[in-house]
C-alpha cells in the first residue's frame, strides 16, 4: 500500500501507480503541478470541476455539463464526507480521483433514481481555486526601483499596465492587449478593494505580483464571463504613472550659468532646447532630434499650463526638470498618439536664450582707452574686428575668418540694426560686448546660420574711424566756406571751372582740414559726383549761375556743401 506523500512522487516521476487510501477513501493523485502554491485545508472555499461516475465508468453527474464548477466550504459537511476528505491537500490546478465508499457517499439510502443504495461513486476533481476568509492581500514585489521619491497614496490618480488572471492561470484582462494602461483614483472605490491595497506604497516603475481573495474582489457574482463568482485573482502590475489632482508643478534646477544678468517674466520671448518623458522614463518627445529649439512667448497661453509656469524666472543657459501633472499638461485627451489621457510629463530643458519684444541693445564696455578724441556716430567710416555668436556660445561669425577688420558706414543700413547702435560712441580701441535682441537682429526667420528669433552676442573691438558726413552729403566744409566760392575755385579767374579746376580745389579744401569727403568711396568718383552735381547743363563747365551751397537747395541746418 503507497502513502499519499509516497504516491505523489511517483506520480510526479510519471510512473503509473495503484491508487493508495486515504482513511476510508481512495485518493489517486495523477496531475500534479510542478509548483503548489497553496494547499486545501479545513476551513478553505473550494472551487472545482469534477465528473462523478460509478466504478463501472457510467458517468452520473458533471460540473463541466452545467458549465459551473462545484463552490463551497471544506471540513463543515457542505459536500459529501468522502470529497470532504478527498479534497484536503489538494494544490490549483492538481487533478486526482477520489473513490468514496457507499458509508461516505449516500449510504444504504442511494440519493433518488441516480444513485443506488451502497453505491460506491468516483470523483474525477480538477481544483481551481482556494481562498480562506482570514486570507488577505498576498503581495510581491518583482522589480523595486531606485530613488524612489513618491509612492501611491489614497486618492492619487495613478496609470498602471497588468495581466490579470484566475488562480489556476487563466488569464482574464491584460491592459497591454488593449495597447492602454488602467487609468483610476486610489481609494475613491473606483477600483477592486484588494487593487486599492495592493497599490498603495508602489513607486513608477515599481511590479508587483498580486494574489487577492474573491471577498476583496468580485465576490460571489462575479464579472462578465470572463471572472467566475467567488474567483480569487492574480494580478501582476506595472505601475507607470502617479499624481495628485492637487499637485502643481515641480522645478528642479540642474544647472544655473554664473552670472546669471536677467530671469524669464511673462510676456518674454524664449528659445529652448528639451526632453519630454514620461515618468518611467520614456521619451515621447525631443527637439534635439529635431536640431531646432522650441520658441515661444512665456506666460501668455501659446503652451500648455505647466510649461508656461516652469519657464517663468530661468536664465540663459539654465537647465531645469519640470514635472508637471495632467492637470496642468494634456488632460484627460492627452494629445495624439504619443501622450495618453492622464500622463504627468517631465520636461528636462536648455534655455538658448530669451528676450522681451520691448528689449533694446545691451552694451557693456569691458575695455576703454584713457584717451578718446573722437567717438564713433552715424554717417563714420569705421573699421573693427567682431565675434558673434549665440547666447549658448556657439560661435556664428568673426571677422579673423577674413584676416582683416569689418568696415563699414554708420547708419548706412549695411548691418542689423543692432549692430549698427552696438557700433556707435565707440572710441578707436574700445571693446564692448553687445546683445542684439532678434527684433533688431535676422528676426523670426534668422538668417544662414543664425537661426529664427536668436539674440545675438557681438564682441566688438574698433579699429579706426572716418568721420562721415550728413547723408545725401558727399562734401561738407568743417570750417567756414569762402565768402566768394566761385572766385576762390576760379583759380584762373576765366569765370568757368572745369573738373580739374574743381578737382584741385576740393583736395585742397581737404588736405589743409577745411572739408571732408564722404568716407569709404573712391575720392575721385566722390569729386567727380560732385562736380556732375554743379554742372547742372553738363557741358563740362561750372559757371557762377550754376554753383549752389546744397544749404540753398535743401534749406539743410548746420552744414554747408557744394
Amino acid at each position: 500500500m503507497f502513502s499519499p506523500r509516497l504516491l505523489m512522487l511517483v506520480l510526479w516521476a510519471g510512473v503509473e501507480a495503484s491508487p493508495g487510501p486515504v482513511g476510508d477513501i481512495v485518493v489517486d493523485r495523477y496531475l500534479i503541478p510542478k509548483r503548489c502554491i497553496r494547499e486545501v485545508k479545513d476551513g478553505d472555499f473550494v472551487r472545482y470541476h469534477y465528473n462523478a461516475t460509478f466504478t463501472d465508468g457510467k458517468q452520473f453527474d458533471s460540473s463541466y455539463k452545467r458549465e459551473t464548477p462545484f463552490f463551497g466550504v471544506v471540513g463543515q459537511g457542505r459536500q459529501i464526507a468522502g470529497v470532504d476528505k478527498g479534497v484536503v491537500g489538494m494544490c490549483i490546478n492538481e487533478r486526482r480521483k477520489i473513490t468514496v465508499p457507499p458509508h461516505l457517499a449516500y449510504g444504504s439510502q442511494g440519493a433518488g433514481d441516480t444513485i443506488p443504495p451502497d453505491t460506491t461513486l468516483v470523483f474525477d476533481l480538477h481544483l481551481l481555486d482556494i481562498f480562506n476568509r482570514a486570507d488577505q492581500v498576498q503581495t510581491r514585489v518583482i522589480k523595486s526601483t531606485k530613488n524612489c521619491t513618491r509612492s501611491v497614496m489614497r486618492t492619487d490618480f495613478v496609470r498602471f499596465h497588468f495581466n490579470g488572471t484566475l488562480l489556476d492561470g487563466t488569464k482574464f484582462d491584460s491592459s497591454y492587449d488593449r495597447w492602454q494602461t488602467q487609468d483610476s483614483v486610489v481609494g475613491e472605490g473606483w477600483l477592486i478593494k484588494g487593487l486599492e491595497e495592493g497599490l498603495l506604497g508602489m513607486c513608477v516603475g515599481e511590479i508587483r505580483h498580486f494574489v487577492i481573495p474573491p471577498f476583496l474582489a468580485f465576490g460571489e457574482k462575479g464579472y462578465g464571463k470572463e471572472i467566475p463568482p467567488h474567483a480569487t485573482l492574480v494580478y501582476d502590475l506595472l505601475l507607470e504613472d502617479l499624481h495628485n489632482p492637487k499637485d502643481d508643478i515641480t522645478v528642479e534646477i540642474l544647472d544655473v550659468p554664473e552670472p546669471c544678468r536677467r530671469k524669464s517674466v511673462t510676456g518674454d520671448y524664449i528659445r529652448y532646447h528639451y526632453n519630454g518623458t514620461f515618468l518611467n522614463g520614456v521619451t515621447f518627445d525631443t527637439s534635439y532630434q529635431r536640431n531646432s529649439t522650441y520658441n515661444t512667448y512665456i506666460g501668455l497661453g501659446y503652451v500648455i499650463s505647466g510649461m508656461d509656469q516652469g519657464l517663468q524666472g530661468v536664465c540663459v543657459g539654465e537647465r531645469r526638470r519640470i514635472t508637471m501633472p495632467p492637470h496642468l499638461a494634456y488632460g484627460q485627451q492627452g494629445a495624439g498618439k504619443d501622450i495618453p489621457g492622464s500622463a504627468v510629463l517631465v520636461f528636462d530643458i536648455h534655455v538658448i536664450d530669451f528676450h522681451n519684444p520691448k528689449d533694446s541693445v545691451q552694451v557693456d564696455v569691458t575695455f576703454k582707452p584713457e584717451q578718446c578724441n573722437d567717438t564713433s556716430e552715424v554717417t563714420d567710416f569705421i573699421q573693427y574686428h567682431y565675434n558673434c555668436s549665440l547666447l549658448d556660445g556657439t560661435l556664428l561669425f568673426t571677422s579673423s575668418d577674413y584676416g582683416a577688420p569689418q568696415d563699414v558706414v554708420l547708419g548706412a543700413d549695411k548691418v542689423i540694426d543692432g549692430l549698427d547702435v552696438g557700433l556707435r560712441g565707440m572710441c578707436v580701441g574700445e571693446q564692448r560686448t553687445v546683445l542684439v535682441p532678434p527684433h533688431l537682429g535676422h528676426g523670426e526667420r534668422g538668417a544662414g546660420v543664425v537661426p529664427g528669433s536668436a539674440v545675438l552676442q557681438f564682441e566688438l573691438e574698433l579699429v579706426s574711424i572716418q568721420k562721415g558726413v550728413p547723408e545725401g552729403y558727399l562734401f561738407v566744409w568743417l570750417k567756414d566756406s569762402p565768402a566768394e566760392l566761385f572766385q576762390a575755385m576760379d583759380m584762373n579767374q576765366d569765370k568757368e571751372i572745369p573738373l580739374e579746376e574743381f578737382s584741385e580745389f576740393i583736395r585742397l579744401q581737404v588736405r589743409e582740414g577745411k572739408g571732408r569727403l564722404k568716407p569709404a568711396r573712391d575720392p575721385e568718383v566722390v569729386i567727380s559726383d560732385m562736380f556732375k552735381n554743379q554742372d547742372r547743363n553738363q557741358d563740362g563747365r561750372i559757371t557762377a549761375d550754376e554753383l549752389k551751397l546744397k544749404v540753398e537747395e535743401d534749406e539743410a541746418k548746420n552744414h554747408d556743401e557744394l
